[in-house]
């Protein structure tokens, strides 16, 4: 089938330019003038996404190669975008910036990449704080590398003054590429950031939204949204099928409650992930370390996916009746998959914090940051894979956990050893999966749950 989906690519020379601010920005605005915005980001990151749907009202939703496949890029563009009236795409790091890992070829996954697959025209944000002329030879450059991208027109971000502005236009004027905007350096739009990155939406809540509408206001008062939206309008149809999870997935039957982790200590998940486990036939509900003392009402099964529960550490150690709730259902062999965040709540302490106790291991703060991609393969029989099963999966942490990995782990990704555990129905990893790139997970899952005796998900309250 072909689709018709207005379509622009947000993207920068570089990160720091402003992409998720100027994205976050077009989705309000846009939003704000009666569209129905499908916002999207390139890559891994779970942070972009939470503002994008703040800002647009529906999921903010990933389009990342390593982690789904290059086949499955269009299909999960045009499921996320259904019934939308145009959709925002923002990019990673630079253009044509990619997976730096040895098995792919220089530029996999980049921002560049996923245009081209798309057909989308790219609007580049240029950080024209500390230049003038130069910004021509700067976006010429980038117009002209790839002939596969279409450059459709520049934002420039952080321009000084009505002076700097002049400069900077009159010398793209002769760069063949439009601009379409100029934003002024507004320091009090800037998102707090923590050790991991930016701040995530959830937690921030009314602030949140505010930053949200004032960054509407300045794109609406400095970019000409109609500009943007003929050029996302000249974006071809595009030939596809929209994802499907109920095709990727066998149902189950039986119903069984899989509770989904979520609240402000464990914001980072793909909406994929849950849609998965719907179609799988489970009843996915939602639980709040933060605030629930108890599991809902027959959960058979739990997932707690990434976050920051370093945080909140106190607070959730504070909840021991959802933290007993939880050792239980591991005991009596409740499925349970944890990624990142979801290990340190499950292990015995983070930062000298009694948790779940569910792991041995102990888990703290680290001064490194440890982030990439990662090519994986499971060790250990599993609810979620069999052995010897290939992943595709990601790191983003400032955490240890020690031991890393129990005696019968989850996965090999390196020369450095096993990671993460597999101990009864407990998965727990620090490898963030995007299920999208391995549906039969879910299928897995929710089997598993289905098995669990029905009166083991009535003892939780």
């Amino acid at each position: 089938m072909s689709v018709r989906m207005p379509r622009i690519v947000v993207a920068a020379p570089s990160s720091n330019a402003g992409k998720t601010s100027i994205t976050t920005g077009l989705i309000a605005a846009l939003t704000a003038r009666g569209l129905t915005v499908s916002p999207h980001k390139v890559g891994p990151d779970y942070i972009d996404p939470g503002y994008h749907g703040l800002a647009a009202g529906r999921p903010g939703r990933n389009l990342d190669m390593w982690l789904v496949g290059d086949d499955r890029i269009t299909p999960l563009f045009l499921h996320g975008s259904r019934g939308a009236d145009v959709a925002v795409v923002e990019g990673v790091m630079g253009l044509f910036d990619g997976a730096a890992h040895a098995s792919v070829e220089p530029g996999y996954g980049s921002t560049a990449q996923v245009a081209a697959h798309l057909q989308a025209p790219v609007v580049l944000v240029v950080d024209a704080a500390s230049q003038a002329r130069s910004v021509a030879a700067l976006v010429h450059g980038f117009a002209t590398f790839d002939p596969t991208v279409r450059i459709g027109g520049v934002v420039l971000n952080r321009v000084g003054s009505d002076r700097h502005e002049a400069i900077l236009r009159e010398a793209l004027g002769a760069a063949g590429v439009p601009v379409l905007g100029a934003v002024r350096r507004i320091a009090e739009l800037q998102t707090p950031s923590r050790h991991l990155g930016l701040v995530p939406a959830a937690e921030r809540s009314a602030e949140a939204v505010r930053t949200v509408r004032a960054l509407g206001a300045v794109v609406e008062s400095s970019i000409d949204l109609d500009a943007v939206l003929r050029l996302a309008r000249t974006a071809p149809d595009l030939a596809g099928e929209p994802w499907d999870p109920a095709a990727e997935v066998t149902r189950v039957e039986g119903r069984p409650v899989v509770a989904v982790a979520g609240g402000p200590a464990f914001t980072f998940g793909y909406a994929e992930t849950t849609e998965l486990l719907t179609a799988a036939g489970a009843q996915v509900v939602t639980v709040d370390p933060l605030r629930d003392d108890a599991l809902p009402e027959g959960t058979r099964a739990l997932v707690v996916g990434g976050g920051f529960p370093e945080v909140h550490a106190s607070a959730l150690s504070a909840n021991v009746g959802l933290r007993t709730a939880i050792a239980d259902l591991a005991a009596r062999g409740g499925p349970i998959a944890a990624e990142c965040a979801g290990l340190l709540y499950l292990s015995r302490e983070l930062d000298g914090e009694p948790m779940c106790g569910v792991l041995p291991t102990t888990t703290a703060m680290h001064p490194r940051l440890t982030l990439g991609y990662r090519a994986a393969v499971a060790l250990t029989d599993s609810v979620l894979a069999p052995a010897g099963t290939r992943v595709r999966g990601h790191e983003f942490h400032r955490t240890t956990a020690g031991p890393a990995a129990g005696a019968t782990p989850a996965w090999q990704w390196n020369a450095d050893g096993p990671e993460g555990f597999v101990t009864g129905n407990v998965h727990a990893s620090y490898l963030h999966l995007n299920w999208a790139g391995s549906p039969g997970m879910a299928t897995r899952f929710v089997a598993a749950a289905a098995r669990v005796p029905q009166e083991v998900g009535h003892a939780h309250r």
